[in-house]
């Protein structure tokens, strides 16, 4: 069999993707990105760090506990453990690849993130620790003899022999197209938060992974499920572009930073046990509430002391972009779509229903996260289910059939850009924080009437998920009905 047949395509240029390419040497890997590498994606804009039981008097199953609570025990348990069991080793391998994680005298400093009951956030570059791990593991993949680049290019079709994986069409910036045969392939494409009108994710994390497996037969799981991270820069009067909110990381209220509205009262005060480091779900509605009844919330962290600019580099810098010194005025802030619980259903080794097809990253779900995920388990899910995939497909040499029922899949027709405007307004009013059965109803026919919304892969991605939604009739975690009896 020739090599071709082996080949195993990555599509993915962050974390997850990174991990697993690099994890599944000594074979040959095509790793394919749509933007050039060490730049674009969720993981370059990551503030939050790395979450891992390494401190005196934690343990893994404390980890698993708050990571449980957090999830609203709708996690997978065997997942859960899992990721918490290997969070030691997925920083000591990270070490390895070059990561210089913030020390603390002899060992490595850690941190506190909402709904953690004890400091185990470890950082690299204070706040720019997604950037920190993208550009170590970005250099570990360049230098790395098994694995080819091909960027910025674009995963445009998979096609399919006899219902599995057997080849990939890519588009090239230039526009030019390639077919290429596979036996493998991974999607590591991210999530799908900028199909919100308020995200703190990049534009291309629109669930276009998403929608090239559901056209390839693969199922989605948890798709209702979104989180809403709730301190993003509250700057949308000034443009933010295409809503693509700046994040303002929860390490500022692990170190102390208060929520608190136009008066200066605390907003999380009696709404939680846990107060301003309760789980995200939580806070975020909180401050959806207090925007909905007229107040805006500001984050103060005027109270802090040290360097900001060793400390929180990318949001001292944000910040003074947009004319606010954090260390004199508290931030404003708003909720934003954030990361998706939910995504291409996958078992603990990334296969999905189609043969030859895995998911891994964001841009699947395993159930580890449950219905809420817990702050920081993020990059390390990338890494530990990177590596675990990797390490699976290394010695794998699947051969394709030879002949057989063959058809190319993509993922149909793309909104025009005033349409996909309209349907991040609907996805964001109707899935929001705060959902209910009405909202979601009429949503539902906005899609319907609008052909240049139902037609296209992004609206039927959102009634997907708005499907999913309207299923789930009680609250649970990220998912909160305000007309919930129960």
């Amino acid at each position: 069999m020739n090599a071709a047949g082996s080949r195993l395509v990555v599509v993915g240029g962050g974390v997850a993707g990174l991990a697993t390419a690099l994890s599944a040497a000594p074979r040959p890997v095509l790793l394919v990105g749509a933007t050039l590498p060490g730049t674009g994606g969720c993981t370059a804009l990551a503030q939050g760090g790395i979450a891992a039981a390494m401190a005196a008097g934690d343990s893994a199953a404390a980890h698993a506990h708050d990571t449980m609570a957090a999830g609203a025990q709708h996690n997978d348990y065997e997942a859960v453990q899992y990721l918490v069991g290997n969070a030691g080793f997925a920083i000591r391998w990270l070490q390895a690849q070059g990561v210089g994680f913030d020390r603390d005298g002899d060992g490595l400093q850690l941190g506190r993130e909402g709904g953690h009951r004890c400091d185990r956030i470890v950082h690299a570059g204070g706040d720019a620790s997604g950037l920190a791990l993208l550009m170590a593991l970005t250099h570990a993949a360049q230098r790395a003899p098994h694995i080819a680049w091909r960027t910025p290019d674009r995963l445009d079709a998979i096609r399919l022999r006899d219902g599995r994986v057997a080849g990939v069409g890519l588009v090239a910036e230039n526009g030019r197209t390639q077919e290429l045969d596979c036996a493998e392939l991974v999607l590591a494409t991210g999530g799908c938060g900028a199909l919100f009108a308020a995200s703190t994710n990049p534009s291309t994390a629109d669930g276009n992974g998403l929608a090239l497996a559901l056209a390839c037969g693969a199922r989605l799981r948890d798709a209702e499920f979104m989180q809403f991270h709730p301190t993003a820069l509250d700057v949308a009067a000034d443009g933010a572009q295409d809503g693509a909110l700046p994040l303002v990381t929860e390490a500022l209220r692990g170190a102390g930073a208060r929520l608190v509205d136009d008066d200066g009262r605390p907003v999380m005060e009696g709404h939680h046990p846990m107060g301003d480091l309760a789980p995200r779900d939580h806070v975020a509605r909180r401050v959806w509430a207090c925007r909905q009844a007229g107040r805006r919330v500001r984050l103060d962290a005027t109270a802090l002391r040290g360097d900001w600019v060793l400390r929180f580099p990318t949001v001292f810098a944000l910040c003074r972009r947009y004319g606010i010194d954090p260390r004199e005025q508290p931030i404003p802030v708003t909720p934003a779509a954030h990361f998706h619980m939910g995504g291409i259903a996958v078992d603990l080794d990334g296969q999905t229903d189609v043969p030859g097809l895995y998911a891994v990253g964001e841009a699947a779900c395993n159930g580890v996260h449950g219905a809420n995920r817990l702050a920081s388990n993020s990059l390390l899910e990338g890494v530990v289910f990177g590596r675990r995939l990797g390490r699976r497909l290394a010695d794998v040499r699947l051969h394709l059939p030879r002949q057989g029922a063959e058809r190319w899949v993509d993922r149909g027709t793309s909104a025009d850009p005033a349409p996909l405007a309209r349907l991040r307004a609907l996805a964001w009013s109707a899935l929001g924080p705060v959902r209910d059965g009405a909202g979601m109803a009429a949503a539902q026919r906005d899609l319907q009437g609008d052909a240049s919304l139902h037609d296209s892969w992004q609206g039927k991605l959102v009634a997907r998920f708005l499907h999913a939604a309207m299923q789930r009739r009680h609250s649970l975690g990220a998912h909160f009905r305000a007309d919930d009896a129960g």
